[in-house]
């Protein structure tokens, strides 16, 4: 599964400058366009009460939006889990510690006065507490990924096989307890936890999709008739069907980044995918800006337009908000301050996680 606690085939998959995997950021690019596109549409289609034709989309991409971004966040972990707890927690917790607590707070100011008009600062206040216990809104996914970060470490002289059949029958449980870290760590673990154990494997997918197109865009046709057969049937979700869906379009997702990267292709996604964690912690300002203007000045009839509006406008503000950021030397936003690092830095190894 791991040889010599490396992916091997990392070093062929290498494609990009500076030691990214170039299809592993053009799959990050459709995962963080796929995760915007689904606040944007839900939340129009919510505020409208009314759906459009983004709606299916949506509907397609839930098997797998998230299980690929859990998976491809495990692929690079081999390569840091032998590292010192100190340095090891450094680069998985407090990392994503810090970018959690700065964005909850930015949220929460924005968020605060009508929240206030609801229920009182009181109230505000004690909803701000409690987003350290359960995760606020959008920011589910960097308060997870610490903790799968942790466990794997923590279980590592357990057998990967049992790990990994106990994290499938947690997801294939279904688990709602309605906390949702309890909930999603059941779900999704499995898929982290996958992509750590099995990255060898990842890779060589990637390498066979770029050596044979033609039969990466054969499977990618098949893939993508069961796994919408399977969505408009309502049977997606059944359990077992829900893990081999999950692990079907991470698959996709993986062979369709190969095949961009390897053609060259819209290369914005491969933009977007480099810096995902910047479209993920500001995406929400510029989204519900433009929801509200576009719902309330009613100059665009069509839901489906206005979703498409919103998501394309909640990607490209989220960019030019960290641009601003740079310009106006408030680094802070999107890069964690050296007087925060409890390990000291290291230099940028030859390979690059997808972080």
């Amino acid at each position: 599964m791991i040889a010599n606690g490396t992916p091997a085939a990392t070093n062929r998959s290498t494609r990009a400058s500076g030691g990214r995997v170039d299809w592993v950021d053009y799959a990050k690019g459709i995962c963080i366009v796929m995760v915007v596109m689904m606040h944007s549409v839900l939340g129009v289609e919510k505020a409208a009460d009314q759906t459009g034709f983004m709606h299916v989309l949506v509907g397609f991409a839930k098997p797998f939006r998230m299980p690929d971004f859990f998976l491809i966040s495990g692929l690079f972990l081999s390569v840091v889990i032998d590292r010192d707890w100190r340095t090891y927690l450094d680069r998985k917790v407090v990392h994503f510690a810090y970018f959690y607590v700065l964005w909850v707070t930015i949220q929460f100011g924005f968020k605060a006065p009508s929240l206030a008009a609801a229920s009182g600062w009181s109230q505000v206040a004690l909803l701000y507490l409690e987003s350290f216990v359960e995760p606020f809104g959008t920011l589910w996914f960097i308060y997870l990924l610490p903790i799968f970060f942790v466990v794997t470490k923590l279980t590592r002289s357990v057998p990967p096989l049992a790990i990994w059949l106990v994290a499938a029958a947690l997801e294939t449980m279904h688990v709602s307890t309605g906390w949702t870290a309890i909930d999603e760590f059941c779900t999704r673990f499995v898929y982290f936890f996958t992509g750590y154990i099995l990255a060898n494997h990842v890779f060589a997918l990637s390498d066979r999709a770029r050596s044979q197109p033609a039969l990466a865009l054969l499977g990618l046709a098949l893939w993508a008739l069961v796994n919408g057969g399977l969505v408009a049937s309502g049977g997606s979700e059944a359990p077992l069907v829900s893990l081999a869906l999950g692990l079907a379009g991470a698959c996709a997702i993986i062979v369709t980044g190969t095949l961009l990267a390897r053609a060259r292709w819209l290369g914005v996604l491969r933009y977007c995918g480099e810096h995902s964690i910047v479209i993920y912690l500001a995406f929400f300002l510029p989204m519900a800006a433009t929801r509200t203007i576009l719902l309330r000045t009613a100059v665009i009839g069509d839901i489906g337009l206005i979703s498409l509006i919103v998501t394309a406008v909640g990607v490209a503000g989220a960019l030019l908000i960290w641009r601003l950021a740079l310009a106006a030397h408030a680094n802070f936003l999107f890069e964690r301050p050296e007087a925060l690092w409890i390990a000291p830095k290291k230099p940028v190894p030859t390979l690059q996680a997808a972080e």
